[in-house]
């Protein structure tokens, strides 16, 4: 499976659900009270995250796609700090407020990065503000590509059927995250994001991968669902989808340092990548790669479009070394979100000599990333004769990418590369010789778009035409 960035920034996603502030409260705990056997932390800073259907819709808006937001909250402080939040992270909130009930406040004492307690702070939501919850939701329904229901079992969700039947008039997918211990109240959504804990509390204990593919199946039929998707943890996640073969996802979490928020982050890129086009088992996919970037984060914790680019980049090869030209336009949008300059050379380097070396070192001083593309043998030979080149590209390539100044290196079949710098449109071009400026192939384009060319000059006495000849000799 191959993945690729979804164009994220064509999604639009509308997020319905619990909202909740995640308040972290950090300190030192040097020690035990005498009035109890606790820590006592001396509070040091005060840190507040959107949490629940929040977190949800922030990830979402993290990731480059238009995030919308409906949720109940008070007419209060906390209530106040969501919104602010969320807006300030670019997420439309529209908001219905209980005058009679607090905002759902979770507050964490944290000490050393260990969690040491939580406390809630939530009430029923009267019928009012559940009536103008609903209200609120059907009318953005027509301006979204997908809905996610975000169930914490706070009691915003009261009326899910009502939301899903509208969404499937519309055509519109619903991501329903869950909760509870009936699912019956999701029938008819498109995909359903249980973890195994939630998934065995409604079909039972599943003591084989067998019998939690064949009742995940039997849920599916059930509940009229297109598909399921398990997260399990250490184990990954598993796609289950009526007449497909069970998918498998292992877990991509280097470190699991916090899972707080990690389901909201599941729910959250599986959305958009739906709204931006990308098929559910791609998405799925996605889903888990972002899983794993975080639950290497305290809290909750939005995973940005930059980080999870990079972790698709690494996932396909894309980090150093030879690679193809899709590979590498890849590698390049991930250089430019983290603001690092792209530096681009090209030519034959048939044979490896100290020029190229000190030439490349240079170039490599310009930016923070060097693409060096070379010709193909192809190309080398209508360009340079009958006998050339001596070493084969893919000598000519492995020998480049283990020079330490060298990023990565791409061939081209054509006699010059000015496809690929319309594919990459590098920061900088740079060429090795008694070049001018103006004669840098390809160097008029680069100028048009605000890159710069430069020349730069190889060592005295280096030539790859010159040690042929004395080889010959």
């Amino acid at each position: 499976m191959k993945l690729d960035m979804p164009p994220f920034q064509q999604a639009r996603v509308l997020v319905v659900g619990d909202v909740m502030l995640d308040r972290y409260w950090h300190g030192k705990a040097t020690r035990i009270s005498p009035e109890a056997p606790v820590p006592v932390v001396r509070v040091g800073n005060q840190e507040d995250r959107p949490g629940g259907a929040g977190n949800v819709a922030l990830n979402i808006a993290a990731l480059g796609a238009a995030a919308s937001l409906v949720g109940i909250v008070g007419a209060d402080e906390a209530g106040t700090e969501l919104r602010s939040r969320l807006e300030a992270a670019g997420v439309y909130c529209d908001f219905a407020t209980c005058q009679e009930a607090p905002t759902i406040t979770k507050l964490r004492v944290i000490s050393q990065h260990q969690q040491l307690l939580r406390v809630d702070f939530e009430q029923d939501f009267t019928s009012n503000a559940v009536a103008s919850f609903q209200s609120q939701a059907l009318a953005l329904l027509e301006q979204t590509q997908v809905l996610v229901l975000s169930d914490y079992s706070k009691g915003a969700l009261q009326q899910t059927q009502a939301l899903i039947q509208a969404a499937k008039k519309l055509g519109v997918p619903v991501v329903v995250d869950p909760k509870g211990n009936d699912f019956s109240k999701y029938r008819g959504a498109t995909v359903i994001t249980p973890n195994l804990s939630e998934f065995e509390s409604i079909v039972g204990h599943c003591a084989s991968e067998e019998e939690l593919a064949s009742k995940g199946l039997q849920l599916l039929e059930d509940l009229d669902l297109q598909a399921l998707l398990i997260t399990r943890g250490e184990n990954g996640m598993t796609l289950l989808r009526p007449d497909l073969p069970e998918l498998h996802m292992p877990t991509r979490a280097q470190e699991v340092f916090d899972v707080t928020g990690a389901g909201d982050t599941v729910v959250a890129v599986l959305a958009a990548a739906l709204a931006a086009g990308s098929a559910l088992d791609i998405g799925t996919a996605l889903a888990n790669l972002a899983a794993g970037l975080a639950v290497g984060k305290l809290g909750t914790a939005a995973i940005s479009g930059p980080e999870l680019r990079r972790a698709i980049a690494r996932e396909e090869g894309t980090g150093r070394g030879v690679m193809s030209a899709d590979q590498l336009a890849l590698a390049v949008l991930d250089a430019r979100a983290h603001g690092e300059k792209v530096v681009f050379t090209n030519g034959c380097f048939d044979i490896i000599h100290a020029g190229h070396v000190g030439y490349l070192a240079e170039a490599r001083k310009l930016g923070q990333r060097l693409i060096v593309a070379i010709n193909d043998d192809a190309s080398v030979k209508r360009l340079k004769g009958s006998g050339r080149p001596i070493n084969p590209v893919e000598r000519r390539m492995t020998v480049l990418a283990g020079l330490e100044a060298v990023d990565w290196v791409v061939s081209f079949p054509e006699d010059t590369p000015e496809a690929l710098l319309e594919m990459l449109k590098p920061d900088i071009v740079v060429k090795g010789g008694d070049y001018s400026v103006d004669e840098v192939v390809g160097g008029e384009y680069v100028l048009s778009y605000g890159g710069q060319v430069k020349v730069l000059a190889f060592l005295d006495n280096c030539s790859t035409s010159a040690i042929v000849e004395k080889l010959k000799g």
